[in-house]
């Protein structure tokens, strides 16, 4: 039997969004934006919670705005896979461990400090979780992070972290999937843990460029996630995430990831197919296509 595929878009609350005109006139506030948005698709992904640590009381308030059935994905907080996170997201009181910094990665700061922001993202999403709308973790790991053994014991203890969830790992560094002998260690890594590989749509031609291997690691849960295709957005730097991931799938493109989909359906109870080809309304309009294409 296949397992079930769920499509949507991530950042519902994307300023480019709002002012594509796809929320209606009355949806002015976060809540009805939310409850607009899970109308039209059973599932999103929170981006916020990279940029900054995400609360209890958001966590509560998207459990009230949503059906029962609606399903989060979060993207884990910067700081906890290698990436550099703004000191001011930061707790106050661990803000002084940054020694005057404004950017620090987790190796500037105490390990204490560090359990303490990890301890503080998964309580932060435990109102999710019971309600069982907590569909996964995104750890997406940046393009300097490669693949060696003292990288691979942070991928496991990252997802140790956070004991209750399950977790997807996104690569970012071409060298975990190419060659192909690449492609299968890592695979065989992730599945031995338990878990779930994300597959991607993306530019290539870059060291950041993951070929869109199709694969399953996880029997509970597989994660695909759309870029777009425009190498040259892929290339501006200091940019709005909105203009580096600007694109709008054609239909022929989407077809291509139907029968692939099915496939990894076959291998997990669920598959996420998420859009984040954030910029106007091309995510939310692309979804609704593949939804479209896979009935």
């Amino acid at each position: 039997m296949s397992g079930q595929i769920l499509v949507g878009a991530t950042a519902w609350g994307d300023r480019s969004l709002l002012e594509s005109g796809w929320y209606p006139k009355g949806a002015r506030t976060p809540a009805a934006r939310l409850g607009w948005y899970a109308q039209h698709f059973p599932i999103t992904e929170v981006d916020s919670s990279y940029y900054a640590l995400p609360s209890e009381r958001n966590s509560n308030l998207w459990v009230e705005r949503t059906p029962d059935e609606f399903v989060f994905d979060v993207k884990a907080y910067a700081l906890l896979t290698q990436h550099p996170a703004n000191v001011e997201s930061l707790p106050k009181a661990l803000q002084p461990a940054a020694r005057g910094k404004k950017r620090v990665y987790a190796r500037d700061l105490p390990p204490a400090a560090v359990a303490e922001v990890s301890d503080m993202f998964r309580s932060a999403l435990r109102p999710l979780h019971r309600a069982g709308k907590l569909g996964c973790i995104l750890l997406q790991f940046p393009e300097w992070f490669l693949p060696n053994g003292r990288n691979k014991d942070y991928v496991v203890e990252a997802a140790a972290r956070l004991p209750d969830y399950r977790c997807a790992v996104e690569l970012r560094s071409r060298a975990w999937m190419v060659p192909a002998a690449s492609a299968e260690r890592t695979l065989r890594f992730l599945a031995d843990h338990r878990l779930a590989y994300v597959c991607v749509d993306m530019p290539q031609g870059f060291r950041s460029s993951i070929p869109p291997i199709v694969a399953t690691t996880s029997a509970e849960l597989a994660v695909v996630r759309f870029h777009g295709r425009d190498p040259k957005a892929w290339a501006k730097k200091n940019v709005s995430a909105s203009e580096r991931f600007r694109y709008r799938y054609e239909e022929p493109e989407l077809t291509e990831w139907v029968p692939r989909l099915r496939e990894l359906a076959k291998g997990a109870k669920t598959v996420h197919a998420l859009f984040n080809n954030c910029h106007g309304s091309s995510a939310v309009d692309n979804a609704r296509q593949l939804m479209d294409l896979l009935r």
